[in-house]
């Protein structure tokens, strides 16, 4: 009846027709401009058939359709606002077709229906789904929210409860939890999903089911029932204020579209949700979220490729069993790869599992692990005090201090002990891997292995490349660090490598703005607002002030000339009266220990004064623009230099690495993708206007061509 690239239409008994999504030369269905034509198409050729009598749609994928296209919403959302609502409303036609049919149509749901599957799904009359199948909404995690009719036929199929718990979540829901909410109608067992769907159909064209009064309730308003409406959304807002994350609207847009839409009838909602879909789409927020995704699936494919070279590892060992090397054989020994953990002091060693320990009794307590399991990963943790069984590991990460004749000393004895073809990889936040394997007799099996703090938690590992090192050592460590579930990105060696190396200047730009005379709880409070989880002194404390002294002058020792300091140092005098930051409960602020046994920040007036010493010139007033524009300038600048300097290969894994590692807000989409947005004419405009401040403020010559040729990192 139909054969397109994405969709077929054939001809079953009885006067039905099956309408199945299968996408060729593609393991998923997506809707992209070509699907969404020949649903068009399919939909008038099932309606040509004679003698039809019901609609069977289906999936010949795992899942059913997983969404949009997302990689189309670049080009989408470049188009005036008026051109993204015609697409919309043209999008819906199709959508209105298929609800159109004069007889009754049934979704068969395997797999996932998110976004657009599950909207296509609320245009039939009744929805089968699998078991084991999930079905939601997750627009909102990429800045926008439903735009194929979902914010208008979920609340007339489910309630307005359930569309604002789906639609402002975007958490996909299981099976039982989707036929509780009402938004599917039968649950089948997979292996008979099909015949389940087939029996439904079967029932509604017979008339034993009234399909007609279903579908005639999706065109109306939507029905409230005597429910006080309007408490329900005030609920929603204060719920939504409380935990919406700053600058992404689209949350808060869809409860007002919601709203204003529940009294239309379907057709003037559906216009509503256009008009408001194409205005959501065109904000920072929106372009950033959906460019965070696409570099999501890139980094994945540079991550598989690169440990594709390497091998799989099967045991590791640690050396140092501190915060930072307690963490690693913790989350190594998590994820099923047994470790053992060696360090000089006993002590230090109780202290490592002892970490461990804990991290496993809150999962326990939480129930998100058994006992038994929790049990097995510790006893898979093997501390000692010797190199013994040090030959049975594929990688050996050591993670002693930062220091260069001690990490000499270690990095010798691990050559020793371990395997002749194991990859030992450092632990090193700042210092330079070929300096490190100087001393190495297999240069080539040595890595930089840079974990953030605290491991459990924070997906970053970058994974440095140095002069020598092998891509059988590269690609290892990449296998390594995916099967401890983080995200790895390779970088080049150098001073600072990447995230460290790009957060310096931002750093720098703090301690500028003290020596200038700014107020530096002013200062906490503009880039938390800009969207930081923290401003730059609370983060130094959080830090310690004594490690970032100690990290920065390495790296500007790297880059003499650009970053050179030519005004007193916040920092430094910081260290020399003792306020190291949170570690010893006084830095910028003042710490006390909370019941939780968490540090409490409380302002404190000795930093102010002391910081006068700095200030030549005394305190000065500052707005919160020029604060944000000081900060935020030099880390735009530094990552610009990154790029064109090959320490790492894409703009998406440069912004990808200071999105996971150093908590850039996520509605920037990261430093580049932040440049995109202001466009490098306004980067090079404000670069002019700061350039007396110093060589990090510069635009590079390259950022400055890109600036004339109106070109984009994006």
């Amino acid at each position: 009846m139909f054969q397109g690239e994405s969709i077929r239409v054939s001809a079953l008994q009885d006067g039905l027709v099956e309408l199945c999504f299968d996408r060729k030369e593609d393991a998923i269905n997506k809707f992209d401009k070509r699907t969404v034509s020949e649903l068009q198409q399919a939909i008038t050729a099932a309606a040509a058939h004679e003698g039809l009598r019901g609609v069977l749609i289906t999936s010949a994928k795992q899942s059913f359709i997983v969404g949009a296209d997302i990689g189309g919403f670049g080009a989408l959302f470049s188009k005036p606002q008026q051109e993204v609502m015609s697409s919309n409303m043209a999008s819906n036609r199709v959508f209105h077709a298929l609800e159109g049919l004069p007889v009754p149509v049934v979704v068969a749901i395997n797999g996932f229906a998110l976004g657009g599957g599950l909207e296509a799904a609320l245009a039939a009359d009744y929805r089968v789904l699998a078991q084991d199948a999930q079905v939601g909404l997750p627009e909102v995690k990429l800045g926008l929210f439903p735009g194929f009719g979902g914010t208008v036929r979920l609340p007339r199929v489910a309630g307005i409860e359930v569309a604002l718990r789906w639609i402002l979540g975007g958490e996909p829901s299981k099976a039982p939890a989707a036929e509780k909410a009402g938004v599917v109608d039968f649950v089948a067992v997979p292996e008979s999903l099909r015949d389940t769907a087939l029996d439904v159909l079967g029932r509604a064209a017979r008339g034993e089911l009234d399909w007609r009064a279903r579908r005639s309730a999706k065109l109306g308003p939507v029905r409230t029932d005597g429910v006080d409406t309007n408490a329900i959304f005030e609920e929603a807002k204060r719920t939504l204020v409380a935990r919406m994350p700053k600058h992404q609207p689209a949350a808060m847009s869809a409860l007002q579209l919601l709203q204003e839409a529940m009294p239309l009838e379907r057709d003037g909602a559906l216009a509503l949700e256009a008009a408001a879909f194409a205005k959501i789409a065109k904000t920072q927020a929106a372009g950033s979220l959906v460019q965070i995704f696409l570099s999501e699936q890139l980094v994945k494919k540079a991550a598989k490729r690169h440990a594709s070279s390497g091998r799989r590892v099967q045991r590791a060992a640690v050396v140092g069993a501190g915060i930072m090397g307690g963490g690693i054989a913790f989350t190594s020994a998590s994820r099923g790869i047994p470790v053992v953990m060696k360090d000089i002091a006993q002590g230090q060693l109780d202290l490592g599992i002892g970490e461990a320990r804990k991290l496993l009794s809150k999962q326990v307590t939480a129930g998100r692990l058994a006992q038994d399991k929790a049990d097995g990963v510790l006893a898979s943790i093997v501390p000692q005090l010797t190199y013994q069984d040090f030959n049975t590991a594929d990688v050996i990460v050591e993670a002693v201090v930062e220091n260069l004749q001690i990490k000499h000393r270690v990095l010798r004895e691990l050559e020793d002990a371990g395997r002749p073809d194991a990859v030992i990889a450092s632990n090193t936040s700042s210092l330079r891997i070929d300096e490190l394997a100087a001393p190495l007799a297999r240069p080539e099996n040595f890595v930089g292995m840079h974990f953030f703090n605290p491991v459990p938690m924070m997906p970053l590992v970058e994974v440095i490349r140095g002069a020598k090192t092998s891509d059988t050592a590269v690609g290892t460590v990449v296998s390594y660090a995916l099967s401890m579930g983080k995200t790895p990105i390779v970088v080049r060696d150098g001073p600072g490598f990447l995230v460290n190396r790009i957060l310096t200047p931002y750093m720098q730009a703090f301690g500028r703005l003290l020596a200038d005379g700014a107020d530096y709880e002013q200062i906490d409070a503009a880039m938390e607002a800009f969207g930081w989880p923290m401003g730059p002194a609370y983060l130094n404390d959080v830090v310690g002030m004594d490690t970032g002294v100690h990290v920065a002058e390495i790296i500007c020792a790297g880059f003499p000339e650009r970053l050179r300091r030519t005004w007193k140092d916040p920092l430094q005098l910081m260290v020399a009266h003792g306020r190291l930051g949170q570690k010893n409960g006084l830095g910028f602020y003042r710490y006390e220990i909370s019941a939780k046994g968490k540090p409490v920040k409380h302002p404190d007036p000795v930093a102010r004064v002391l910081l006068q010493d700095v200030q030549a010139e005394g305190p000065r007033s500052f707005s919160d623009a020029e604060i944000v524009e000081r900060m935020m300038l030099p880390l735009i600048v530094e990552s610009a230099l990154c790029l064109e300097e090959g320490v790492v290969a894409s703009a998406a894994e440069l912004d990808m690495a200071l999105l996971l590692g150093v908590g850039l807000p996520s509605y920037l989409g990261g430093a580049l993708k932040y440049a995109d947005w202001l466009g490098l004419e306004r980067v090079v405009e404000l670069s002019e206007r700061y350039a007396a401040l110093g060589p990090q403020y510069r635009a590079t010559p390259a950022m400055r061509a890109m600036a004339r040729e109106r070109r984009k990192y994006y």
